[in-house]
């Protein structure tokens, strides 16, 4: 119940247990008028009677109005509620002036509705400052219904496609090379640690140590290579023994250069204390484990391993990865077994072909991403207790493709910026050739590990890569002129509605006919 001054008005919400909150919104009104006029509160804002000194001394004018129209507009919306089982709120006035008499209101007519400029939600000058989780919610919603109609249909119209021996089969033991393979690489690094400790003990000079990594490194690479193209492999045992292959070399050559750096350092005339070269097998073993490429002697640690996380983890790993080859063998063999080669026939039926192939290919590729760079690195920092996790940041929200490269893979990426960029810009190399370097570097290496596990050596993954180049110039460019939707479109066009899709028709194609020249 609300005890009002004469012409006052004055909410009272009356709760359950007889509490109640009183707003005076005359009162509130006289003060967003002083507001107007000096810019400074002198009571606070508050639903309570007293007044307390404001917190808000240092608000600006427009602040301190705003403040007053949300407290105005919560007791006026309050006061529109009708009673329910929670509380009752009533608008009361006195009649003071009017006889003394009392009258009930749910809205005053005199009180002003707007009193301030909007926009609306929606507008472009608004749109980005209004949360969109109900919109997220609803494009989840429509994708899982649109998804799930379609994965019916398949198994309406095409049946169980995934074959008994997807995962592991007897022909799978003919890869046995390759998994010796993979076992032997560990010999590179114990012979990087090797030359490393005969040049600190002096017994082999420094252009020896440097000549002595640079064939350590190349054998890495050929050895492997030679493997896969002797034995007859399956594609995706040539691709993991190649994976590795790249990653041991990456590593290899950051402990070198590293080590290297390391020694400049502590033999220079303005030695650096805290810089000291040692040799220790114990952090080389831990490096060539550890979810990063580039070495350093220590890195940040985790207290501990939490091992119900792991096992959560790892069983979303289990599942999306099973996820991904559901869509493989269920739309994308299907598709490309029924398409024709994109550069010799219909252009039509080729863009068709593209097109109907870049939805499944876009979650695969987005399967693939969350369960290596998310899940598996983060469960092998996990038990590792390795600190610094950064392995991709928000490509997705990439303004051009330059972005994209610089925030989709971090271990690469500060590996090339480390080892390939900077030191091209301090041996006075421009930066655009530094650039062209580096994503000549990548070429090669996106080259091997698919073109050596098919036997073929097209160069499609090799120009796929270099075609980059120019996309990040033009897609600055546009970022510059047009702003950052343009490029972002230009580059989720670039990767998943043409680039990769093309990739695989063209690699499949050129696989089948040469197996079919082979018979």
């Amino acid at each position: 119940m609300a005890i009002l001054d004469s012409g006052g008005v004055t909410v009272t919400t009356t709760t359950e247990n007889g509490g109640g909150e009183f707003v005076d919104l005359d009162k509130l009104r006289r003060r967003k008028s002083k507001s107007d006029s000096t810019g400074i509160l002198s009571d606070s804002v508050s639903g309570t009677d007293n007044n307390s000194p404001s917190d808000d001394v240092g608000a600006t004018t427009t602040d301190v109005r705003d403040r007053i129209d949300s407290v105005i507009d919560d007791a006026q919306g309050t006061a529109n509620l009708a009673g329910d089982n929670v509380g009752e709120t009533e608008i009361r006035e006195t009649g003071g002036g009017r006889g003394g008499g009392e009258g009930t209101y749910t809205y005053r007519p005199s009180v002003p509705a707007h009193r301030r400029a909007r926009e609306s939600p929606l507008s472009s000058d608004a749109i980005f400052k209004q949360s969109h989780a109900g919109l997220f919610n609803l494009c989840v919603v429509v994708l899982v219904a649109v998804n799930s109609r379609l994965i019916i249909e398949n198994l309406m119209k095409y049946g169980w496609l995934i074959r008994t021996d997807f995962w592991f089969s007897s022909t799978s033991l003919r890869d046995w090379p390759l998994f010796m393979c993979c076992l032997s690489l560990s010999i590179f690094p114990l012979a990087a640690f090797t030359v490393e400790k005969f040049l600190i003990q002096k017994y082999i000079s420094e252009p020896v140590a440097i000549i002595l990594h640079i064939v350590i490194t190349i054998t890495e690479v050929l050895y492997p290579v030679y493997v896969t193209l002797r034995c007859d492999s399956a594609f995706l045992s040539g691709v993991t023994l190649m994976l590795l292959t790249c990653i041991v070399w990456l590593k290899l050559v950051s402990y070198a250069h590293t080590s290297y750096d390391i020694r400049t350092l502590a033999n220079s005339a303005d030695k650096n204390p805290e810089v000291s070269y040692y040799v220790s097998l114990k952090s080389l073993a831990y490096f060539m484990v550890a979810p990063t490429l580039c070495y350093q002697p220590s890195y940040p640690r985790s207290p501990c391993i939490r091992k119900g996380w792991v096992a959560r983890q790892f069983a979303k790993l289990v599942i999306f990865t099973g996820f991904m080859g559901f869509i493989i063998e269920q739309y994308i063999n299907p598709i490309v077994r029924n398409s024709k080669h994109p550069l010799k026939g219909d252009l039509l039926y080729a863009i068709e072909r593209v097109l109907k192939l870049s939805v499944p290919n876009l979650y695969v590729w987005l399967c693939m991403f969350y369960c290596f760079f998310h899940l598996w690195l983060n469960i092998l920092a996990e038990l590792l207790c390795f600190g610094d996790r950064e392995f991709y940041k928000d490509w997705w929200n990439a303004k051009s493709v330059g972005d994209y490269w610089r925030m989709w893979n971090m271990p690469v990426h500060k590996w090339m910026v480390r080892h390939m960029y900077f030191p091209c810009l301090r041996n006075r190399i421009p930066k655009v050739p530094a650039v062209i370097i580096a994503f000549l570097v990548s070429a090669v290496f996106h080259e091997l590990c698919i073109a050596v596990p098919c036997r073929l050596f097209k160069l499609w993954a090799f120009i796929g890569i270099m075609f980059q180049v120019p996309l990040v110039f033009i897609t600055n460019y546009l970022q510059e002129r047009y702003g950052s939707m343009v490029g972002n479109m230009i580059f989720w066009f670039v990767f998943c509605i043409f680039g990769q899709p093309m990739c695989v028709l063209l690699y499949y194609h050129d696989l089948m006919n040469r197996k079919g020249t082979m018979s």
